[in-house]
């Protein structure tokens, strides 16, 4: 395998030091009129090629290419729905990102590339033509963690120079994630845009932090050698850490440096797997903080593992505070396929037993991006109403 990957960066050398290319022109992905995708690979010294993709049904389920002239070994899939794909391809067993597709994102520690099929959800997902929103990358003390963290904030079009105050949605994302994951597999920024510019959405701030209590930035990001990461995903759900460092070091900074309406009834958090349980932490330790809250893909787990109180009494009370407060939307939303359905199902007989008003919205599908995109889409137009 390092003799193919020494190959490829050969051939890329010579031909933009040359000007005469080493290997055939190749494109990958192509996708077709007919939503068909075509992926090809250029790997001469390759006895087996195939591909892994999210459109596959089965988890890790691939398909071999097949070599034809010029070494090239090509598969066409599909029709595919109109979505966002990732993939690898496996070459002699070894996993590796399309040479040819300059597009790739990362999930946690996996790299994979990325495409996307036209279409409603397609469009959706894509940089639209109208006005666009912009996203910084953020730096902000946290002193109940001791230390400087990173965060995202998108600002939607117009705030540059409109003077207005905005509400604003907190966004967390899963276990194994960070503050990368909702801007580039979630592509919260792009849904955002095309959902406000269609005016489905009512124009706000979108806050994406890293979830993961012990870490500054994102996996991706060097350190000094001195910095430590921890590296266990259930670090963020432990002891309400990141809850509280949002509570007293995030929103505090957010309304100090942006055009806040403070108010609750301007402040919305949600969040996915890990990012749903760190909701509903919210909402059951910080009441008064929200009056807006999406939970996608979680339910009701054992949280004493996590250093936290939660037996059926101490879930009543949290939800009679919680009530107290009467929030605007309490929002569950899951895919019957994900391996977290019965939790949802114990939480939603939970909240019914106690009459406490909700809404859930159940789909087909797993516990995947294509599921938590489409949530996104969902949840947003029903804020700040």
């Amino acid at each position: 395998m390092r003799k193919i990957l020494i190959s490829f960066l050969l051939a890329a050398i010579a031909a933009s030091t040359t000007g005469q290319p080493e290997r055939p022109a190749v494109v990958s992905p192509e996708i077709c009129d007919n939503n068909t995708v075509t992926f090809r690979l250029h790997a001469p010294d390759a006895s087996t090629v195939s591909v892994a993709g999210s459109w596959m049904e089965e988890w890790g389920a691939t398909v071999q290419l097949v070599k034809g002239e010029e070494d090239i070994h090509e598969i066409t899939v599909g029709p595919l729905p109109s979505e966002m794909y990732t993939y690898t391809f496996i070459v002699n067993g070894v996993r590796a990102i399309d040479p040819n597709n300059p597009t790739a994102v990362r999930d946690g520690r996996r790299n994979e590339s990325m495409f996307i099929v036209p279409g409603e959800k397609g469009d959706l997902y894509s940089t639209g033509a109208g006005p666009r929103g912009t996203l910084k990358k953020v730096w902000y003390p946290s002193p109940s963690l001791g230390m400087d963290r990173r965060m995202y904030v998108y600002t939607p079009p117009g705030y540059d120079t409109s003077g207005d105050s905005y509400p604003v949605l907190y966004l967390l994302h899963g276990g194994g994630g960070d503050e990368d994951a909702w801007t580039t597999l979630g592509r919260a920024p792009q849904i955002m845009d095309n959902l406000i510019a269609a005016g489905r959405a009512k124009p706000m701030i979108v806050v994406m932090t890293n979830g993961n209590p012990g870490q500054a930035v994102a996996q991706n990001e060097p350190l000094a050698g001195s910095v430590k990461r921890e590296q266990s995903p259930a670090a963020g759900m432990a002891g309400g850490r990141f809850e509280r460092s949002l509570v007293e070091d995030v929103i505090p900074f957010i309304e100090k440096h942006y055009r806040i309406d403070a108010r609750p009834q301007s402040r919305a958090v949600a969040g996915l797997s890990m990012g749903g349980i760190q909701t509903m932490s919210l909402s059951f330790t910080y009441p008064e903080k929200f009056d807006w809250y999406g939970i996608m893909s979680m339910g009701l787990v054992d949280m004493t593992r996590f250093g936290i109180e939660d037996d059926y009494e101490t879930r009543k009370q949290r939800l009679g505070n919680l009530r107290n407060t009467n929030p605007s939307l309490y929002w569950i939303a899951c895919g019957t396929e994900d391996f977290l359905y019965n939790s949802v199902v114990e939480l939603i007989a939970f909240l019914d037993s106690q009459d406490f008003p909700h809404t859930y919205v159940e789909t087909g599908g797993g516990h995947t991006w294509d599921r938590w995109r489409l949530y996104l889409s969902e949840l947003a137009p029903l804020l700040f109403r």
